[in-house]
């Protein structure tokens, strides 16, 4: 049964990548299409993998025999199975650790919910320096990334607990 939700997960991880691919290919174009192209591509890319990751606390569930719990948040799975499990105390691990893909993806959910910074206009008289906009990195390679290791450990998981 885990493995239908492996397959789950790893299809929503290929279409990322495969959307994440146009954005590579639109990258040096300055024609305002293609670049709204481009922003749907990061922000398609972004919502599969948050999707492939709410797939995958449900997959932790059937794993450990809960058919019809279906958990919304690490939380909501540690407070169903207990933290003791490895799988939970790994992930509860990478949310608090900074910078990892758990935690990313984090901040990319709480990006995509917001509306964009409001930007002040630039003129002689108010440029004091310039700032590199903030926020988590929704780069090609960053993304790539984020998806390598959310794909590396669903596979681990799917491993660990395959049935013969």
């Amino acid at each position: 049964m885990a493995s239908q939700w492996h397959s789950l997960v790893s299809q929503k991880l290929f279409m990322a990548r495969t959307l994440l691919r146009q954005v590579d290919s639109d990258a040096n174009t300055a024609d305002p299409h293609r670049a709204l192209q481009r922003e749907a591509a990061i922000q398609g890319t972004i919502e599969l993998a948050l999707r492939a990751r709410s797939l995958l606390l449900v997959m932790i569930a059937r794993i450990y025999q809960q058919k019809n719990e279906e958990p919304e948040s690490l939380a909501a799975l540690a407070s169903l199975l207990g933290t003791e499990l490895p799988e939970i105390a790994e992930l509860l691990a990478l949310a608090h650790q900074p910078g990892s893909w758990w935690n990313l993806l984090d901040q990319l959910d709480a990006a995509q919910g917001k509306p964009p910074a409001t930007r002040k206009t630039v003129s002689a008289e108010n440029i004091i320096a310039v700032s590199a906009e903030t926020g988590p990195d929704r780069s090609s390679q960053g993304l790539n990334t984020l998806l390598d290791a959310l794909k590396q450990f669903a596979d681990t998981l799917e491993e660990r607990h395959s049935e013969w």
